[in-house]
């Protein structure tokens, strides 16, 4: 068997083992920019209004502006007519609403489609 002497610059191992080192370092370079393009999923979006809804409520295109029609209050809470969802006044999902506009965050995809995950309420009127 021949032996082959790499010429200066020329990769000393087989071919055959340096294609696949080369896919793999092709694709570690684009799954890494892959991620990098598309982590904006992962940050909160603005409301119309300009200020931003926090990650915590928003996976990018969960919240809204809702009309007040579409929020009841109510002795018991906030009831969601779209869904019939009561909310009590006191649960941890009740937000001061930044702008005194209703914005209604909920699920969009999955199981829990329209299952609230923030509710930002106007503030109460004495």
């Amino acid at each position: 068997m021949r032996r082959l002497i790499p010429y200066a610059g020329q990769d000393p191992r087989p071919p055959m083992l340096a294609i696949p080192l080369r896919m793999i370092i092709s694709l570690a370079v684009g799954c890494t920019a892959a991620l990098l393009l598309f982590r904006s999923p992962a940050a909160a979006h603005d409301a119309p209004t300009g200020w931003k809804y926090p990650f915590a409520c928003c996976a990018n295109y969960d919240c809204q502006e809702v009309s007040d029609a579409s929020i009841v209050e109510g002795a018991r809470g906030y009831e969601i007519r779209k869904t019939g969802e009561l909310i009590p006044m006191s649960d941890k999902r009740v937000r001061q609403s930044p702008d005194g506009k209703f914005h209604w965050c909920a699920h969009q995809a999955g199981l829990d489609v329209g299952k609230t995950i923030c509710l930002f309420v106007p503030p109460r009127s004495f």
